[in-house]
Formats: structure tokens, sequence, C-alpha cells
């Protein structure tokens, strides 16, 4: 076997999975749970490990209700990368190793609207409130651990009941987008990540107290059998390289 030069051993993935890659003759298919808001990044992380590692991934995507339904009845798994709300589960916690999870990434809450279109006052949560108020509709994800968090701070607002017939409910992050895109929804009011796209224009995230970030965790499932290339990946996703990457895609490491 070729000596390693210093270069590759102090190369993007770390010792640990330079030596996993060299100790594993057979390439394992390592089957991950996600956050649908981590899609962009896992764009990135995926083909930059598997190419280091010569192991696959197969990543699979949800909201937080999606991913307590994939890890309870969607088939076998080897880790999760997923909103903390979803341990909050009893049942989908059972699928996971009992014990610290490894957070990987966090994010807060922001508006959008169409590019062009004027940016309204969120500088202050009064501002904030009448701007809600204001618009005509707003898309965000309900059903998600972000979109409760954006419920939750409608309630707040003291506007939880009007902004009722003003959501535009979307399946996904990228309906989001495509709703405010298409001036389907005025407002968008998600995860600032996600409305960082093309055809939007982020207004800003939720002033003061108003923010709260939604934490995505790393747990390995209890079935796995790949438990080795499954820590491997979460060293990965602790990496300096790994950071940068979900920096420039709008989460905070």
């Amino acid at each position: 076997m070729k000596k390693l030069s210093g270069n590759v051993v102090a190369s993007t993935l770390g010792l640990a999975i330079i030596l996993l890659w060299l100790t594993n003759a057979q390439a394992a298919e390592l089957r991950v749970l996600a956050g649908g808001a981590m899609t962009t990044i896992w764009g990135e992380l995926k083909p930059k490990f598997e190419h280091a590692s010569g192991h696959k991934l197969i990543v699979r995507f949800g909201t937080t209700p999606e991913l307590i339904k994939l890890a309870t009845t969607g088939g076998p798994f080897d880790l999760g990368v997923v909103p903390r709300e979803v341990f909050k589960d009893a049942a989908a916690q059972a699928q996971f190793v009992a014990g610290p999870t490894t957070d990987i990434a966090r994010v807060g809450l922001g508006i959008a609207v169409r590019s062009g279109a004027s940016k309204p006052d969120i500088s202050t949560p009064d501002a904030l409130k009448q701007t809600l108020l204001m618009a005509e509709s707003v898309a965000t994800i309900p059903a998600s651990a972000a979109g409760a968090q954006v419920l939750r701070a409608f309630e707040r607002l003291g506007i939880g009941e009007a902004m009722k017939a003003k959501i535009r409910a979307q399946p996904g992050p990228a309906k989001v987008v495509e709703a405010v895109a298409n001036g389907d929804a005025e407002v968008g009011v998600f995860l600032i990540n996600v409305l960082t796209a093309p055809g939007l224009d982020v207004v800003g995230p939720f002033p003061g107290d108003l923010q709260q970030d939604v934490v995505f965790t790393a747990a390995l499932s209890t079935d796995t059998k790949e438990t080795a290339v499954a820590q491997a990946l979460i060293t990965y996703l602790k990496t300096p390289e790994a950071a940068a990457i979900i920096k420039a895609k709008g989460m905070m490491p």
C-alpha cells in the first residue's frame, strides 16, 4: 500500500475517514434521513464524502412529520441528521441509539419577498406584526419543525388567528420558494437559508427574541450495521470543510 502524503492526511475529511477508507476494502452503502432544509448542503457534502471515503450515501429528505414516519415505518436506515423535534416523538426516538446526539447545523427564521418587490419593515416585533397583517398571503410549511416555530411566533405577536386565512401551506422547502417566486404568496416565512434562493429577495431574519433556531442533529439508527461508516460521516460533518459548506449555504455549524 502506498504511503499517504502529509497533504492527503490533512485533507478535507480528516484522519478518521482516511483510515476508514484504507481499512475497508468493500464499499458500504449508508442510508441517511435528513431534514429537507439541508438539501442544498447535502448536494455538496455527499459527493465529497463519497469521493474521499469510497462509501455511498443514500439520502432521504423530509419535513419533521415525514422524517418521523420514515424513521418508524419507512424501512431500515443507518443515520439521521434531523431537526431535534424528531426526537420528541417517542416512537421515532426509539429508532435511534440512546445517548447524546451531535448537533450539525442550526438556522433561524426569516422573511422573503418576490425578487424586485418592495421590502417591508420587519426591524422590530411590532413592525413584523404589521407587515404580516398587511400581507395578503404567506407561504410556509406548518407541518415542519420550522413551520411550527413560525406559528408560535404568530401567536406571540398576537396574530395567530388572523394569520390562519393568509397561510398558503406548502409541502416542502422548494415549494415555499416557488410559491413566492411565482406570486402565489406575497411573502415567504421560513428558515432563512431556504429563502436565500433565486427568484426571492430576503427581507431579513426575525427580530429580537422572536428568533428561534431550528437545530439539526445527528444520531445513529439502532439497526445500523454500518456503525463505523456512520460515525465517520458524523466526524466529517464536524470538519472545517463541512462547516464552511454549511455556512456558505446560510446555516451555522
